[in-house]
């Protein structure tokens, strides 16, 4: 049995954010998988299936983003499922739009809800795939934009698209997990402006 968590903040209005890449990639992961209908469960949305005999759990957290770790952590412990059977995916601030990279552990780089979770596992042992939002832009008078308004904000349309392609990509990784248990360690990168600029 395997785990596969996306985070996000719940609500109509956050869905569009950069910060809910993860509940929108599950979201295309579940549509890749042909499968619907999430249910109620662990204060998340939860849902359960079975690919060629691996059962795998997908969870959405409604604890609000900085809380992840607490629905993750109750799921996991109700069926027994170990850290490195784990896979979170989330958004990336370091990382430029249209780049995502996955990995079998690391630490939480300032991200709340991997914070969250590496407290409530107590371990950083566990699978995930960080997409990249960028960082919000720098004003002519050098200061940045408030990162909290950006990722709580809307995209702008190129960096939008570029996390999208990435999602896809990601989208086809996580199928394979689903599958057959099978990950890998490895970045992506979708060429494009936020590539050229940043990255």
């Amino acid at each position: 049995m395997q785990l596969i968590a996306g985070l996000g903040n719940p609500g109509e209005k956050y869905r569009d954010n950069p910060h809910n890449i993860g509940f929108r990639t599950l979201d295309q992961l579940m549509d890749a998988l042909n499968l619907e209908g999430f249910q109620r469960r662990f204060n998340s949305e939860f849902f359960r299936t079975n690919e060629n005999g691996e059962v795998t759990l997908m969870l959405k957290p409604a604890t609000f983003m900085n809380c992840s770790g607490e629905a993750i952590a109750e799921c996991a412990r109700y069926f027994k499922i170990p850290p490195d059977k784990i896979l979170v995916i989330s958004d990336d601030l370091d990382l430029p739009a249209g780049k995502a990279r996955l990995r079998d552990s690391g630490g939480h780089g300032g991200h709340n809800g991997l914070r969250s979770i590496m407290e409530c596992l107590g371990t950083d042992k566990f699978l995930r795939a960080r997409i990249g939002i960028g960082r919000p832009s720098t004003f002519d008078n050098g200061k940045q934009a408030s990162v909290t308004k950006y990722v709580l904000g809307k995209m702008e349309e190129t960096k939008a698209e570029l996390c999208l392609q990435a999602m896809e990509k990601v989208v086809e990784m996580l199928v394979r997990f689903v599958r057959y248990s099978h990950f890998q360690s490895t970045s992506i990168s979708i060429p494009g402006p936020e590539i050229s600029t940043t990255g």
